[in-house]
């Protein structure tokens, strides 16, 4: 899906409120930022974030015990490769 800030795709399922957006980085890689309509604030305090610094703040909630909603599960390579390739193919899965 895309709107006016990318290309996302739905961080819980049945939540049109959570938001993941993806996008190529400088570099090439995928990388991710979060959208919540109930907390806004968090797209301008979180920058885009490649999946190394997911991986690390996954690690830190893995050894903190979190719970919390395990990083990994909401920022999938997957899906993001996926979505990606399809707006480079001209297509919409929307």
């Amino acid at each position: 899906m895309q709107d006016e800030r990318g290309l996302y795709y739905h961080a819980n399922a049945g939540d049109p409120g959570s938001r993941v957006y993806v996008r190529h980085g400088p570099d090439g890689e995928v990388e991710f930022r979060l959208w919540e309509a109930a907390h806004p604030e968090i797209w301008e305090r979180h920058p885009w974030l490649s999946m190394g610094v997911i991986r690390e703040a996954a690690a830190l909630y893995a050894r903190q015990g979190g719970t919390a909603q395990d990083p990994i599960r909401i920022y999938d390579l997957a899906v993001a490769r996926a979505l990606l390739k399809d707006a480079e193919d001209g297509g919409s899965r929307a």
